[in-house]
Order: structure tokens, then C-alpha cells, then sequence
């Protein structure tokens, strides 16, 4: 018989990590769909053997590098549950950057947001979950990813946002909006953190892009314009040393008022500008 102290302890032990006792816990809580506030309050019950089993199994995953994120089937994000799994890339905390400058715009009347290459939904659900008045638009190129926000958006009771198939603009209709916001594929692809952590199970189309990662940013630069109203804003995740190149990229192809934005490690994460 193992009990819940005993598992948590063989999990640590096969984790060896400095997050070994949080992921655990995580694990553990998981396999025995309880709150993980509960494996602190009955260390001494005993675990059927299937939920040993199970936990295990989960262990011996995370051993191997897969996301924990992947493999309790959600993410927090903008203070919102996601769900997350192979076919999306995994919502990260620098990533609310963009949400945080999306949000600061505000106008006397609604505004019409599009989000390229939405993912897991996680940009378009929590810029229409804080702007309910706002109709928010997400487009993807995989329907695998499509499926995933779409969930997400139906568990979350989001009735202000829209999903559909789309290669960047190519399916969109002339129509014209607000506010573009995009984390597109931005890391080249032969960089070597590609080969490290979490990014080594998430899908590679949605991480790399050719021409030193630029070729996705540089794309919706150059195709935004009749996309935007006049005064329309468009507003770009890039890495950490690329927002140079995205700001000259903007000046090139005519947008006003370009500026950047750094995450809480002072690196430039987000730059954006205004249209007309």
C-alpha cells in the first residue's frame, strides 16, 4: 500500500528538480482529481492501484521533459484556465504584455480586435473576457489549434469572439479593425533553445519562422495596413532582440507612433504602432 506522503516523496525522488516537490504535488492531485490544497491534509490515505499507476506514468513523463502544462491538460493565463495539450503552444506569462497593452487602449466606442494566429486562445479569450463590448476576432492556419480555442473559448462563456481557419489575412474579408495583436512565430530556426525544456514537445510551426525568425512579423508588417482603421493600432510580440528590427520594419511600411514595451526583466517583448 503507498500512500500520499509516500508517493509525493518517490515522485520528488524521480523528478530531482528544484520544482520536484511543487510538480509532484501537481501530478499527484491530478491523478487523484483532487485539489492539490488536499494532498497536504491526508498525506497518510492510501492510493488505489490505479491511481499509482496513473501517477506514475505522469511522473515518469515529466522525467522525460514533457510539459507539465501538457500533461494536466491546462494553463493559467490573465488570470483564466486554459485548457492546453500538444496541438498549441503552452501560454506564457510574458505573453500578458500584450494583453496588458491591448486592454490600455480605449475608446468611446467599441473596439474590433483581431488576433493572428490565435493558438490556444489564450490572447483573444482574455482581451474579450476583460472588453465584453469589444467583438474580438481570432484566426489560426491549424485547425488543430482552432479545436483547442474553440474549447477553451466555450468553457470560458465567451460570447464576444469569433474563430476561424486563416493563413494570416489570407481567408480574412476586407474588413477593417481596431486593434491587430499577434505572438507569431518568431524563434529561428536553428536556435539552440529549441532543443531545450517545454519547447521541444510544443508544435514547431507555431515557434519558428525563416529569415532569423523575422519572416512571420515582417509578413503581417507588410499586409496590415488595409486590415486597420485609420488610427488603427497594430501591436507585436517578438523576442528579446528583435524589437529594432520590428520597429524599422513598422517605419518601412508607414505606421506612426512606433513604440516598444518591456516585460518585468526590462527586455523589449512587445512593439506596436499606429496605422494612418
Amino acid at each position: 500500500m503507498i500512500t500520499l506522503l509516500q508517493a509525493l516523496t518517490e515522485g520528488r525522488q524521480q523528478l530531482a528538480s528544484e520544482s520536484a516537490e511543487l510538480e509532484a504535488r501537481m501530478l499527484l492531485a491530478h491523478a487523484l482529481s483532487v485539489s492539490k490544497t488536499y494532498t497536504y491534509t491526508w498525506p497518510d490515505q492510501v492510493l488505489t492501484q490505479a491511481e499509482w499507476t496513473s501517477y506514475r506514468a505522469l511522473v515518469e513523463r515529466r522525467r522525460l521533459g514533457e510539459p507539465i502544462a501538457y500533461l494536466l491538460g491546462k494553463r493559467e493565463f490573465y488570470g483564466l484556465s486554459f485548457a492546453v495539450d500538444a496541438r498549441v503552444l503552452i501560454p506564457r506569462p510574458e505573453t500578458e504584455l500584450l494583453v496588458d497593452v491591448a486592454l490600455e487602449l480605449s475608446s468611446k466606442t467599441p473596439l474590433r480586435v483581431l488576433d493572428l494566429g490565435c493558438g490556444s486562445g489564450a490572447i483573444a479569450c482574455a482581451i474579450a473576457h476583460n472588453r465584453p463590448a469589444w467583438s474580438v476576432h481570432g484566426v489560426d492556419v491549424s485547425d488543430d489549434a482552432l479545436a483547442v480555442a474553440q474549447h477553451n473559448k466555450q468553457a470560458l462563456k465567451i460570447g464576444n469572439l469569433q474563430l476561424s481557419q486563416s493563413d494570416w489575412f489570407s481567408s480574412l474579408a476586407q474588413t477593417q479593425f481596431d486593434l491587430i495583436v499577434s505572438n507569431p512565430p518568431y524563434v529561428e530556426p536553428d536556435s539552440v533553445w529549441l532543443q531545450q525544456g517545454d519547447v521541444r514537445f510544443e508544435p514547431q510551426l507555431a515557434l519558428t519562422a525563416k529569415n532569423s525568425g523575422m519572416s512571420d512579423l515582417e509578413h503581417i508588417i507588410a499586409c496590415a495596413g488595409p486590415y486597420l482603421s485609420t488610427s488603427g493600432w497594430l501591436w507585436l510580440e517578438h523576442g528579446f532582440e528583435q524589437a529594432g528590427a520590428v520597429r524599422e520594419c513598422l517605419q518601412q511600411s508607414g505606421f506612426q507612433q512606433i513604440q516598444s514595451r518591456q516585460d518585468l526583466q526590462g527586455y523589449e517583448r512587445v512593439t506596436g504602432g499606429r496605422w494612418g
